[in-house]
């Protein structure tokens, strides 16, 4: 896909990797909207890009059908690209002396993540289904997932799972929406730094990355929205989850 003069949207993109990508997107020439939470610097990040906020709270059926709906009427009637980044678990272990993992609090991780992202996404291949394709194609959609979705470490069952219920969607729903030339990808991050992790130390960040092959560091929000720009220049790129982790594979804790 040619990304210059088409329509994107970012989720999260008020901030970190998602901020970096909205950046980028409009550096190679497409409009952006962004929809993140009221209280982000949502509006304030848009501004400074030329484009459009939405206030969205992701958990919320209804309020993303109307954020999903305005964006899509400030890029013209028309999105191309989605990216969807929000997200977050907690630290919880199945079974501790305190009794089992609450249950409330693994759905409320599942709602959050795994719900979401395919809300999101039907809605945005809805929006998608209707561009006229160039060179058969109508859009890409970008979902984020984890490595933890392969080797959650100990207290990220919720998570885990989560990010795992992301990869498994990628090729069914790739296959679900192929004839309409709508492709699905999920990148998977390591350790980035990003919200909570960007004020960790130096000594810690090395400690947290020392598994990995190359480079033995925490990610950077650029290096996440590249890879963004490759899927969608790439139409062989379609259907799977890419690792974006140095080589690196978490150790239990």
């Amino acid at each position: 896909m040619e990304i210059a003069g088409k329509g994107s949207i970012v989720v999260g993109g008020a901030s970190g990797m998602g901020r970096a990508t909205a950046e980028l997107l409009r550096a190679r020439g497409a409009s952006v909207a962004i929809l993140d939470l009221q209280h982000s610097a949502g509006s304030e990040v848009a501004t400074g890009l030329g484009g459009s906020f939405h206030p969205c709270d992701i958990t919320d059926e209804t309020n993303v059908e109307q954020a999903l709906n305005a964006a899509v009427a400030a890029l013209g009637g028309a999105v191309h690209i989605a990216v969807n980044t929000a997200g977050g678990g907690i630290a919880r272990r199945t079974l501790t002396k305190q009794g089992p993992h609450p249950l409330d609090e693994f759905r409320r991780v599942i709602e959050f993540n795994l719900v979401a992202t395919f809300n999101l996404n039907r809605l945005q291949a809805s929006a998608m289904s209707r561009n006229d394709p160039v060179d058969d194609e109508r859009g890409v959609i970008v979902n984020t997932a984890s490595i933890a979705a392969f080797e959650g470490q100990i207290g990220q069952v919720a998570y885990a799972a989560a990010k795992a219920g992301i990869a498994g969607m990628m090729l069914t729903m790739a296959r679900d929406l192929g004839g309409l030339g709508i492709r699905t990808v999920a990148i998977a991050p390591s350790l980035f730094s990003t919200g909570l992790t960007a004020g960790i130390p130096p000594e810690m960040a090395e400690q947290l990355t020392r598994d990995a092959a190359f480079p033995k560091r925490m990610g950077r929000p650029d290096e996440y929205a590249r890879l963004v720009v490759a899927i969608a220049e790439n139409p062989m790129l379609n259907g799977g989850t890419i690792r974006l982790d140095g080589g690196q594979r978490f150790a239990p804790k």
